[in-house]
């Protein structure tokens, strides 16, 4: 149990810096695009280089992290992060390609972490152990949104990048007296091959189960990311001061602390994780939908409680698939099939958020985009809700 507890912390924190890595330049966007003058349609281009670059690394990081260790690709990860966002703090663009490359290199985190938590968590109590980890996202958009304005209008957007690049780059060292223990199950003598790649995407649209898990992944990031990249920068467009929007983004992503933690409960004792999955699809949806009603005539509060909704669907969905990804996988796989399902998201991190981009500079509507975006999420929503009621009828006519 204490080291069920000590993994579940370690990552927990790693999961917040990684995150607060990928999402802090959005959350700084308007500065970053009013100081260097460039459209705000290149943010997707940004975001979606990181998408692409997550893509490679989680659909091969398998062999590295059983070759390695889970806690050294995690501390790697942590590295990256770190260096990414320095990269980025002189506002050059060559850098700006550096630092979503370095960002981008980081997404082993989630498949390391996954891999080490299989190991301790029981498995009937995996969905809350893996949901509780995740909480760590929402903990990472708060801060950020917290943080990052605070420390823009104090000391600038490029100091706010170092500062938390600097915290990426130090808490490495404090998760090394952990390794022995942590990293104790590493295979030295497994190689890395570029079937890798293959053989991971194989297994998952082999078995139909992860075939849905990764459809969903490609719609729940894909949605998420572009809702992280263009939210704040929206509520600046309709009227809303950088400040307050920030804070209206912290308040509904703290949501998804409970959230995450509600539906994966519910995920382990009363709902299968796919019905679960499929409710929060549609949920997700309806709330982006609502996104694109917004005017500069709503109220605060009336924002905030539709980004609310937002939260508890778009950002809460992570453990409840993760857990059922790790026990759907075999045990020398966890962290393989892991990324393999979540390599899917990150092709829906790089699709949405480059498709909202087109529809922006295009039609020069943030609207229409968030509603675009959010269609994936209906149609993986309908389709995972049919399978779950297909799995449940089959179990029905079984033989007791």
């Amino acid at each position: 149990m204490k080291w069920l507890f000590l993994a579940l912390g370690s990552m927990f924190v790693q999961q917040t810096f990684v995150t607060l890595g990928k999402v802090l330049p959005s959350v700084l966007a308007p500065a970053i695009i009013s100081e260097l003058h460039i459209e705000a349609s290149w943010l997707g281009v940004y975001v979606g280089m990181i998408a692409a670059v997550s893509l490679l690394v989680q659909a091969g990081c398998g062999s590295i992290i059983v070759r390695y260790g889970a806690l050294r690709v995690s501390q790697i990860s942590l590295l990256l992060t770190g260096v990414g966002l320095i990269l980025a703090a002189p506002g050059i663009i060559a850098l700006m390609v550096l630092s979503a490359i370095a960002i981008g290199a980081s997404a082993s985190s989630t498949p390391a972490s996954s891999h080490l938590l299989s190991r301790y968590a029981p498995g009937k109590y995996a969905p809350l152990v893996f949901s509780a980890k995740q909480t760590a996202v929402p903990v990472a958009l708060l801060i950020a949104g917290l943080i990052g304005p605070l420390l823009n209008e104090i000391y600038g957007w490029r100091h706010a990048l170092v500062v938390i690049g600097i915290g990426c780059l130090f808490f490495p060292l404090m998760l090394e007296f952990m390794r022995r223990e942590f990293d104790s199950d590493k295979d030295v003598t497994r190689q890395f091959h570029l079937s890798d790649f293959r053989e991971t995407i194989g297994f998952v649209m082999g078995k139909p189960e992860l075939r849905g898990l990764a459809f969903g992944s490609f719609a729940f990031v894909g949605l998420q990311t572009t809702f992280i990249a263009y939210f704040v920068i929206y509520l600046t467009e309709i009227g809303f001061s950088l400040i307050v929007a920030g804070t209206i983004f912290s308040i509904a992503t703290a949501v998804a602390i409970p959230g995450r933690i509600f539906w994966g409960w519910l995920s382990s004792r009363y709902i299968s994780p796919r019905a679960m999955l499929g409710f929060l699809a549609i949920l997700m949806f309806l709330a982006v939908s609502g996104v694109a009603l917004f005017s500069p005539i709503w109220a605060d509060w009336q924002v905030t409680l539709v980004a609310i909704v937002v939260s508890a669907s778009v950002f809460s969905w992570h453990g409840v698939t993760l857990a059922e990804a790790a026990r759907l996988a075999p045990a020398s796989m966890r962290g393989a099939v892991t990324g393999g399902v979540l390599s899917f998201g990150q092709c829906g991190g790089l699709v949405l958020p480059l498709l909202y981009s087109l529809v922006l500079g295009v039609t020069e509507s943030y609207k229409l985009g968030f509603f675009i975006c959010a269609l994936p999420a209906f149609f993986v929503g309908l389709l995972l809700l049919y399978s779950a009621r297909h799995q449940m009828t089959i179990i029905r006519r079984q033989p007791e």
